[in-house]
């Protein structure tokens, strides 16, 4: 599988050129399926921001509102009740799996509770897009500064990759680089601290940082 993990999607000429890289073929010929999964664990989420990037609403214009040729929802909830053999067939042919922002931990939980974290390793020409906790859930921990999901047991996702991310850095007060060190300093393992401008590709081996705006590697 191949990512591009960013912080508030595909704001700039440079991420989607990335993308497009990523894909193999331009975003109107792409079929993609979007994940609002992390969004239920998060306590500032709900129904209307599910709404938003669904419909792909105005708010959602660098993510499920790019242009794609197609886009379907996988809400991974649901998917133990409705079996592999009927749900594997549509992300296999999807382009593109879109993983939006939450909680990563609550994210991480329901691709392992519905297979798709076993899937990924076969979706070897397969896009993963994620935004803040969409991106997170690929790293091997969090940090406890971003769980938000209380029935989380500790800050670990999938590992995937073997960085950490902190997003939205400057975004708002508490979210600046001072904080971002203080995070790093707790993780243990290299990381970044990328802003809305800023996405990190990786493909095989390769590891890309993409940024028309600030980050940071730890």
């Amino acid at each position: 599988m191949k990512l591009l993990l960013t912080s508030g999607g595909v704001t700039n000429p440079s991420i989607r050129a990335a993308l497009v890289e990523l894909l193999g073929k331009p975003i109107e010929e792409s079929h993609a399926l979007c994940i609002p999964t992390a969004q239920w664990g998060h306590p500032q989420c709900g129904p209307r921001s599910v709404r938003g990037l669904v419909a792909a609403e105005p708010g959602f214009q660098h993510f499920t509102g790019l242009g794609w040729r197609s886009l379907g929802v996988l809400e991974l909830t649901a998917l133990p009740s409705v079996g592999a053999e009927r749900w594997t067939p549509w992300v296999r042919e999807a382009d593109v799996l879109l993983a939006d922002g939450g909680d990563a931990t609550y994210l991480a939980h329901w691709m392992r509770e519905s297979g798709l974290a076993d899937l990924l390793p076969a979706l070897t020409g397969t896009v993963w897009v994620g935004v803040s906790a969409g991106s997170m859930v690929m790293t091997p921990r969090i940090g406890s500064y971003f769980v938000e999901w209380q029935s989380a047991a500790d800050d670990r996702t999938l590992g995937v990759v073997d960085f950490s991310i902190f997003p939205h850095l400057n975004a708002w007060p508490g979210n600046e680089l001072a904080d971002a060190e203080r995070w790093a300093a707790g993780i243990g393992g290299p990381s970044y601290a990328i802003d809305e401008q800023t996405a990190i590709a990786v493909a095989g081996e390769s590891v890309e940082v993409i940024s028309e705006g600030q980050w940071k590697r730890f």
